[in-house]
Parts: C-alpha cells; sequence; structure tokens
C-alpha cells in the first residue's frame, strides 16, 4: 500500500512539472537559458507579492493567451 502512494505521488510530481514545462513553450520561452527563466520567475515571485494589481494584470494576461484551454 505505502509503495502504491509513493508511486501515485511520483507521478502526481512528474505530471506537474511536465504541465510547468509547457506553460514555458505556451509562453514562447523554449530557448531561453535556464538561469533566465528561473530568475524571471524569482522576479515575478517578488512582484505579486509586493506590488497591488500585479496578479490580476498577469492574470489576464494568461487567460488571454490560453483563450479557449479552459484555464
Amino acid at each position: 500500500m505505502a509503495r502504491s502512494t509513493t508511486s501515485d505521488a511520483r507521478k502526481k510530481d512528474a505530471r506537474e512539472k511536465i504541465e510547468l514545462g509547457g506553460l514555458i513553450v505556451k509562453a514562447g520561452l523554449r530557448y531561453e537559458k535556464r538561469a533566465l527563466l528561473l530568475g524571471a520567475l524569482v522576479d515575478l515571485s517578488r512582484r505579486i507579492k509586493v506590488e497591488a494589481g500585479e496578479r490580476e494584470r498577469l492574470m489576464a494576461i494568461g487567460a488571454e493567451a490560453f483563450g479557449d484551454d479552459g484555464e
């Protein structure tokens, strides 16, 4: 039973990472350096915590990029 739970958790983790990678591709950043991507994400994390309205602005951009994807 414990092995099944561990296996399920690993599968869920792998699926989440694949989906997150897909977002990088969808954003048109597939060929950027990993350091740039991480830097952008760290900066983003800081900005959405400090700047009022930044989260909503970015959510609107993301929703438009998804279009009919249902996200």
